[in-house]
């Protein structure tokens, strides 16, 4: 049944009630726990703290409530993991350890492996490589090469240098020679989740030495399934960019030999939260099949009048020789935490293979 109830806030992931099952669950595992001062003190001012805050909350709740060595504290803890009912609440045993067990790097070390096969420790991991880089950096390339792979995914996302709701690990942000070596072990895996990581990494360092990913992936047979996706989700930035290279290495290099037709937007005027609809047919003018990367931007008006272009993908796709290929693709304009919308005409492009080939517009009215 539809609802106009808006979604629960992320953060709500550590609610009251998750929060007691948290407790309830340390009293099984540890009849002696104070559930109660832990409950206290989680709960205080719970509602003004951010997701990652109260994540942290827990770890810090669970130390002073654990009235023995880090050591054997973990031992609770890893009785602990299996029980949680949340991946992401799991999250908090690795940030214990990075919080309290970095004098302890042998049996941190182990503790992080065992805790990310139930959500994952890749906040954690990089205090390590901040506090100790080359050591921590050695242990995640053996985890490279482990059986699990969630811990294989930890050695590539651990270390990547724009990790999402972490600090930067400026020295691979700087050199990205420093985890090649894990990238190059991960390179074919099995595993999509393992891959997801490994082309989120090789993305990260587009923005810094886009050579050197274009480099390292030319030198990389794409013969690999599972390489040549790593290859087009790594490249997506620099794609969207229509970067010759990047487009080369995908096969889609060549100048297009297409017409686009018919390119509209429905309904071309629209009230802020409604919902757009792109359409247009790409015609082939040649006899031979192409490989085509076919994206759209609009050029969203910003507060002062200007405007700034976002690209969205849309289609990669071979188009026989004189065939054509219709398109559309929906997207509501909303507000989001990450854009601000504004009233007027948003120029809308057809991108095919990095080159504008056609346009149209809407407008957002006040």
């Amino acid at each position: 049944m539809a609802t106009d109830q808006p979604a629960p806030a992320l953060k709500e992931i550590f609610n009251a009630e998750r929060l007691t099952h948290i407790a309830t669950e340390m009293s099984a595992v540890y009849p002696e726990f104070d559930a109660r001062a832990f409950l206290k003190m989680a709960n205080d001012g719970l509602a003004e703290l951010s997701i990652m805050q109260r994540m942290a909350r827990v770890s810090e709740c669970l130390h002073a409530t654990l009235p023995m060595s880090y050591e054997a504290s973990l031992e609770v803890l890893r009785a602990l993991a299996p029980r949680l009912n949340s991946g992401f609440v799991s999250v908090s045993l690795p940030h214990y350890v990075a919080t309290y067990g970095r004098h302890a790097f042998e049996s941190s070390m182990e503790a992080l492996k065992y805790f990310t096969t139930f959500g994952s420790a890749e906040f954690a991991i990089r205090f390590f490589l901040r506090s100790d880089f080359e050591r921590t950096l050695a242990v995640m390339q053996a985890w490279s090469l482990d059986e699990n792979e969630h811990v294989r995914r930890l050695a590539s996302e651990g270390c990547r240098p724009r990790l999402p709701w972490s600090f930067r690990l400026e020295q691979v942000q700087a050199d990205p020679r420093l985890a090649a070596a894990i990238l190059d072990n991960l390179k074919a895996d099995d595993s999509l989740y393992v891959r997801k990581s490994v082309a989120n990494h090789l993305n990260d360092i587009t923005k810094d030495h886009p050579d050197w990913v274009l480099d390292t992936l030319e030198g990389w047979s794409l013969d690999n399934k599972h390489t040549a996706w790593i290859a087009r989700h790594a490249l997506r930035s620099l794609i969207k960019q229509g970067h010759p290279r990047a487009l080369a290495i995908i096969g889609a290099g060549g100048k297009p030999e297409v017409e686009i037709i018919d390119v509209k937007v429905e309904p071309a005027v629209i009230a802020l939260g409604e919902k757009i609809t792109l359409s247009f047919t790409v015609r082939s003018t040649v006899e031979n099949s192409q490989r085509l990367v076919i994206d759209y931007a609009i050029d969203y008006v910003k507060a002062n009048g200007s405007t700034s272009a976002k690209v969205f993908k849309l289609k990669a796709l071979t188009l026989p020789g004189k065939a054509r290929e219709f398109l559309t693709r929906g997207q509501h304009i909303k507000e989001l935490t990450t854009r601000r919308h504004y009233a007027g005409r948003h120029a809308v492009h057809v991108l095919v293979n990095g080159e504008r080939l056609a346009s149209t517009a809407f407008e957002i009215l006040s």
